[in-house]
């Protein structure tokens, strides 16, 4: 008999629709619910969906939304509830308490969305992070940022993605990125740690790492989002044995213990400082966002949306071992305001490299350019890939650099 997963928001972000897929090809029959309209839903979506209950507000009030999901069921109960976008996995964690259902409790996964409860987690593992402060007044910010110096970094308690996140050199920079997230409920006030920033990603079968990576932000994400000529760059290395990424790997791994991963993907963020000692950011038991799935797939040839959704029911994962390739991400934002109007130095790009392409996916000309400070995906993107790590850096750093888009 198939599985039966109550999937929370199976049609955004857009990813989730990959997610959707990758249950269902697994062999669950999956029971949608999310707050678009059912008859919005396009066609490759609802080919996988069992069912779906459209519930306006979907993170507003968890217990009405409780009250309607059982009701929508009458008496059913799945096998597993899951979400795989970050706001809604607390209210997935309630649902399978309620039920008495597998997966991670409510306060496992609070350890992973409350950044000053996953920090003190972390210290008390023994593991290296930064000091940060739980942040709700503006009194409080500056007891914090006296206590932990500058430059300090302030960022939402339960946020992601480097959103409503800013670097603090000084008390005016500080008043400034108060203003700016008073429309935030609660923040944390971290030490700013330096380093090379990277990601460790894994695919783990209760807690147990079954597939794993590491990324590299290029430049570190804070910079990528405070400067919009900037290009962003997220590189997926192919060879995992390098003795540089051995000091961060470890840390994730002991980092999914302390904060009792289960069975899911979980995305960390960590720092290789100028000695190499690998310093905890945050993680998530979550997927990781900026087309990140789409890029470790194209690095091993993969569909990990579907290997995600075998994990999930318990059935054989059934990964290749071989790492094919490095592959990197180039997230492209135009330049000037309003509708594209030109994309310069793509087609020499394309007869340059056009084997070692996996995507290509810039909006169109004519299509209106993207607010860059709302999203990291930008005005689109370039995905390349190449056995050979400095030669895929090269063609990203080229694409960064000579493929420019023009709004007017």
């Amino acid at each position: 008999m198939r599985p039966d997963v109550l999937f929370l928001q199976p049609v955004y972000p857009a990813e989730m629709q990959h997610f959707t897929r990758g249950l269902s090809e697994a062999g669950a029959r999956v029971w949608g619910v999310g707050d678009s309209a059912k008859g919005s839903l396009p066609a490759s979506l609802t080919k996988h969906l069992a069912g779906y209950l459209q519930v306006p507000g979907l993170m507003r009030d968890e217990d009405a939304i409780i009250q309607r999901v059982e009701q929508w069921l009458g008496g059913r109960r799945p096998d597993f509830v899951e979400a795989a976008w970050e706001p809604l996995t607390l209210l997935a964690a309630r649902l399978r308490e309620r039920w008495g259902l597998p997966g991670m409790s409510v306060d496992t996964v609070l350890g992973f969305r409350d950044k000053k409860v996953m920090h003190e987690r972390i210290h008390a593992a023994g593991l290296r992070t930064a000091r940060s402060v739980r942040v709700r007044s503006e009194s409080d910010a500056w007891e914090a940022a006296a206590e932990l110096g500058y430059p300090c970094v302030i960022k939402p308690t339960a946020g992601a993605g480097g959103q409503d996140t800013f670097i603090c050199a000084d008390a005016a920079a500080l008043s400034d990125a108060l203003k700016r997230t008073r429309h935030v409920s609660e923040v944390v006030i971290e030490e700013f740690v330096t380093g090379e920033e990277f990601t460790y990603e894994t695919l783990c079968v209760n807690g147990q790492p079954r597939f794993h990576s590491v990324s590299r932000y290029l430049p570190n994400v804070l910079d990528a989002r405070q400067n919009e000529w900037i290009s962003p760059i997220i590189f997926c290395v192919r060879d995992l044995d390098d003795p540089g990424l051995a000091d961060g790997i470890r840390l994730g791994h002991r980092a999914i213990d302390a904060l009792g991963m289960g069975t899911g993907i979980s995305h960390m963020e960590w720092f290789r400082q100028a000695d190499g000692t690998a310093v905890f950011g945050e993680m998530a038991c979550r997927p990781p966002g900026a087309a990140m799935m789409d890029l470790m797939n194209y690095a091993r040839d993969v569909d990990l949306f579907r290997a995600w959704g075998r994990a999930v029911i318990g059935a054989p994962l059934d990964l290749p071992s071989e790492r094919r390739y490095n592959a990197a991400i180039v997230f492209k934002r135009a330049m000037g305001q309003g509708r594209i109007q030109a994309i310069h130095g793509l087609d020499r790009f394309v007869a340059k490299y056009r084997k070692h392409i996996a995507r290509v996916d810039l909006l169109p000309i004519g299509a209106t350019r993207r607010n860059w400070k709302a999203t990291f995906m930008g005005d689109g993107n370039i995905v390349v890939r190449h056995r050979d790590q400095a030669a895929c850096l090269q063609m990203a750093q080229e694409a960064a650099a000579g493929i420019q888009l023009v709004a007017g």
